[in-house]
């Protein structure tokens, strides 16, 4: 699945960590969802989503 989270984290300005804080996860978690090693819990893809002010969908394709 390939997902836009690095790309709004520097569009935004955010390093991993400040993006971590943020989402009250680790920086490792992070870093894990942006190489496609890790997918969110729906809780998290959901809070990720409202952050950036993004539906779910755009920022997750799962057809990729």
């Amino acid at each position: 699945m390939r997902n836009r989270v690095r790309e709004l984290r520097l569009d935004h300005g955010l390093s991993q960590a400040a993006l971590a804080d943020a989402m009250e996860v680790s920086r490792q978690t992070i870093n894990s969802i942006e190489t496609g090693r890790y997918l969110p819990s729906l809780p998290l893809a959901l809070t990720l989503a409202r952050y950036f002010d993004q539906h779910v969908e755009e920022i997750f394709d799962v057809d990729a």
